[in-house]
């Protein structure tokens, strides 16, 4: 006869612990008999020991279903929190090692630094203290608006001082601290670093656990997430269109996500007008009645949607946020500038100058600390004074005075309490009013937020975000719209963990009856620049509209150098320039775990200069390389020729675009190793940035080796150009 196997049984998650304990020594069930425990679904389940057999009620043995969902959901979570953490830990390190590793001009090379300000106070923005930090050299940094920063007397690792950057200019960062600066802010010599805030994964985090026992209709979403509901079958749903420059798969996708009961995706290759699909669906859904949450992982995707849907003017709109992390421009809608137009914060401000006086009246009196009290309680303190007793060495006068401040403290809270609950007021009112609220997935989290569901929550970029980022407006809503393209960059993940670095949009792509269209027509780029990527990455779909098909680099003149002459031709959107007849091998600078090609550096400023001297102007100009060191070496060979021409890795372009794009591809060496530039996501980002025309420099015989530089060389000798320098 087969030996009787324990069974795993639940108690309700919601029960305290010492309720739970008490059920457990009912049915004598010791800790020693429990292996395992999980949580989910509102429940806690027990997997005992083999050998621990109990008596126990039916309603506590779970069905196999509900102990296959419980541990799911478990598992799920437990595995991202502790990804979060390795995340965060690297994020922190990676920093801190860069600024011990490199010194400080490296760093400003880098982009990641700016030395040799000076600051001074520029006023008072809400409650935010600015400071002013310039030099009279120009500024040209990664540093943006929205990000923390380190801010020292030279040295980083010795100052704990950070601030959010509000603006960067040609000459000046501003900064914004929550607390008053120190006064040697404003010295010569600070140095402003870029660094890591990992509020964002508290966030995530408290987000997973929040997620854990999520109860209906936001349950359905985490359930298809994690593969335990199939996604609801869905159909079109026809709307009167409000943007008529819609084109077809536009108005499918949006007709889509319109008509999903659950999660709709919108796959938006380069160039696409996803974010003008996204705007109209959430035009739509407010139309319709629902309150909608557009998110994003960056301030600058939730501005391009802020814009648009300001633009159109058909919406209530507030942006959640730090007002550093706003565009000026847009900063209007930002909660803090709404609260501020309220009519009730003037009520506001004229309590907080009498909770002022409040203090002023109070602080007249002696302030009972430790010293004083010694070891007197408030009712203590209260009934001497009211005795006209002294004690233990303190006299009857300082008992009274204190007992004063005492009374005259608890007015001042109760004060604070009444402004602190009107200001919460007036904050609730704005939220519950709005249409559209507009944050970054890390804002979610934040206490404005609170408590706070919507009908519909609308996710920009999502293919660029770790999953647990682009939870944190999923939980919000009982449906949902991603949109993104997991045909270019991944997330960004410092730790190099695998799991982190495929987007949940990427996994629900693949997810079979999930709802999603692709958008079809490109309104970015030359219809020849388009043609190997969207061969490559999106199976001949994308068309080139009409508007930009043929478009052609506005150039003045050719230069008389026969070389450049040929690669700026304008009848070729797309040329290769091959240094393999060229000493151009790479080397990796002391130091470095990072390839620099001095040659091809070389070959990107001569054709930077010639394209300024066919009348370009430098902000039309785009150069793109995959590794630092030759971000580095290219940066500072057009800084010693004063030209001012965006160069960036290949992440620091995505979701941007120039006239023309320079890619130096580095890599250059006999064994034909390329390392991660065989990406073919990071080729196709870095290809589809060009509008007109794409000049892409690089050793052809090392690169040739490799897939996709195989299929490309292929397509240059049929439809592209490829001139031998």
């Amino acid at each position: 006869m087969a030996q009787k196997k324990p069974l795993p049984f639940i108690l309700p998650a919601g029960w305290d612990e010492r309720r739970r304990h008490k059920e457990l020594r009912r049915y004598k069930i010791k800790p020693s008999n429990i292996v395992r425990t999980y949580e989910g679904d509102g429940y806690i389940l027990y997997i005992p020991t083999k050998k621990s057999f109990f008596k126990l009620p039916k309603p506590m043995i779970p069905s196999r279903e509900l102990e296959h969902r419980i541990k799911t959901i478990h598992d799920y979570i437990e595995e991202y929190k502790a990804l979060i953490d390795v995340e965060r830990r690297a994020e922190m390190e990676a920093q801190l090692s860069e600024i011990r590793a490199l010194s400080g001009r490296e760093r400003e090379i880098y982009g990641r630094a700016v030395l040799g300000l000076q600051g001074r106070r520029s006023g008072r923005k809400f409650d935010l203290y600015l400071v002013r930090l310039s030099r009279d050299k120009k500024i040209d940094t990664e540093i943006s608006s929205g990000d923390i920063v380190l801010i020292s007397r030279g040295d980083p690792l010795k100052s704990d001082l950070t601030a959010t950057v509000m603006q960067v200019a040609k000459n000046f960062v501003e900064v914004a601290f929550s607390q008053k600066p120190p006064p040697w802010i404003k010295e010569a010599g600070i140095r402003v670093d870029l660094f890591v805030n990992d509020v964002t994964f508290k966030r995530m985090e408290g987000n997973l656990e929040r997620m854990r026992h999520i109860e209906p209709p936001f349950s359905a979403i985490r359930d298809m997430i994690l593969s335990l509901k199939p996604p609801s079958a869905s159909k079109a749903v026809h709307f009167e269109v409000m943007n008529p420059s819609l084109n077809d798969s536009q108005r499918e996708a949006v007709a889509k996500a319109l008509g999903s009961r659950d999660i709709a995706l919108i796959h938006g290759p380069p160039g696409t007008g996803k974010t003008t699909a996204v705007v109209e669906a959430i035009e739509q859904f407010v139309r319709r009645g629902h309150k909608v949450l557009a998110a994003a992982d960056s301030n600058v995707a939730v501005d391009n949607m802020l814009e648009k849907l300001a633009a159109n003017g058909r919406v209530d709109l507030v942006r959640i946020g730090h007002p550093a992390r706003i565009g000026e421009k847009l900063s209007k809608y930002s909660l803090m500038a709404r609260v501020e137009a309220d009519p009730r914060s003037e009520k506001v401000k004229q309590m907080l100058e009498s909770a002022q006086a409040m203090v002023e009246a109070r602080n007249r009196y002696s302030k009972p600390t430790p010293a004083r009290l010694r070891g007197m309680g408030k009712e203590r303190v209260r009934s001497l004074a009211a005795s006209g007793r002294s004690y233990r060495g303190v006299d009857i006068k300082t008992i009274q005075s204190m007992a004063q401040w005492i009374k005259e403290d608890e007015k001042v809270e109760r004060f604070f309490t009444a402004i602190r609950e009107l200001e919460a007021a007036i904050v609730r009112d704005i939220l519950e009013k709005a249409d559209v609220v507009l944050s970054t997935n890390g804002m979610i989290g934040s206490e404005a937020l609170e408590g706070m569901t919507f009908d519909v929550a609308v996710v920009d970029e999502a293919s660029q975000q770790m999953e647990p980022s682009t939870l944190l407006p999923m939980m919000r809503a009982p449906r949902v719209v991603l949109a993104g393209d997991h045909k270019q960059l991944p997330p960004t993940v410092v730790s190099n963990l695998d799991l982190l670095k495929h987007s949940l949009f990427e996994r629900l792509m693949e997810m079979k009856g999930m709802t999603q269209t692709m958008l079809e027509v490109q309104y970015r780029m030359h219809r020849m620049i388009m043609a190997f990527p969207n061969e490559m990455m999106y199976d001949g779909r994308l068309k080139a509209d009409a508007s930009v098909a043929s478009r052609t680099l506005p150039l003045a003149k050719l230069p008389m150098d026969e070389p450049l002459k040929s690669l700026l031709d304008p009848h070729f959107p797309v040329v290769f320039a091959d240094t393999s007849a060229l000493d151009a091998d790479e080397t990796l600078p002391p130091r470095s775990t990072s390839y620099e090609n001095v040659m091809e550096a070389e070959w990107v400023v001569r054709t930077t200069e010639a394209l300024l001297n066919g009348g370009l102007p430098e902000e039309s100009i785009g150069i793109i390389t995959p590794y630092l060191s030759q971000v580095k070496r290219i940066r500072l060979m057009l800084e010693q020729q004063g030209i001012g021409c965006e160069v960036k890795s290949v992440d620091g372009f995505q979701g941007r675009e120039k006239e023309v794009i320079i890619i130096s591809f580095v890599r250059s060496n006999v064994a034909g190793e390329i390392g991660f530039v065989k990406d073919r996501r990071r080729l196709n980002v870095a290809m589809t940035r060009a509008k007109s025309k794409l000049i892409m420099i690089g050793d052809r015989k090392t690169l040739e080796k490799n897939d996709p530089f195989d299929r490309l060389f292929g397509w240059l000798q049929k439809s592209g150009k490829i001139v031998v320098l």
